[in-house]
C-alpha cells in the first residue's frame, strides 16, 4: 500500500478483528501480530481502547487470565462482522480497480 496512512489500514478495530481471526491472543501478542501483518504499531493505551470498544459492541470477549495475561477472542458476532467488513473491502477495491482500468491507469 505504499506510504499511504488512511483508510482500512489504520482502523484499529477492524485490525484487532483480523488478528484475533487467527485465534485468542493477549494484548502484547495482538500488538506484535499487528505490526507484523499490517505495519502498524499500536500504543498499549491504543490497543486496549479498542479493545474495550469492540468489547462493548460484543465482538471480542476475555478469556481467563493466564499468568497475569488475558487473552481475548472473537464472539461468533465479532466473525460474522469481520467477514462482512472484509467482504464489502473486497467489493469496495473491486470497484475501484475496475474504475481504474476504465480510464487506463
Amino acid at each position: 500500500m505504499g506510504n499511504l496512512s488512511w483508510g482500512r489500514r489504520n482502523d484499529r478495530g477492524l485490525l484487532v478483528l483480523i488478528s484475533l481471526a487467527e485465534g485468542p491472543k493477549h494484548g502484547y501478542a495482538l500488538l506484535k501480530d499487528i505490526e507484523a501483518f499490517a505495519e502498524v504499531s499500536l500504543s498499549p493505551g491504543t490497543l486496549y481502547a479498542a479493545i474495550a470498544r469492540l468489547e462493548d459492541a460484543g465482538l471480542v470477549e476475555p478469556l481467563d487470565s493466564q499468568a497475569r495475561r488475558r487473552p481475548y477472542r472473537l464472539t461468533t458476532t465479532g466473525r460474522a462482522a469481520l467477514r462482512a467488513e472484509l467482504e464489502a473491502a473486497v467489493t469496495l477495491s473491486q470497484m475501484g480497480l475496475g474504475r481504474l482500468r476504465v480510464i487506463g491507469a
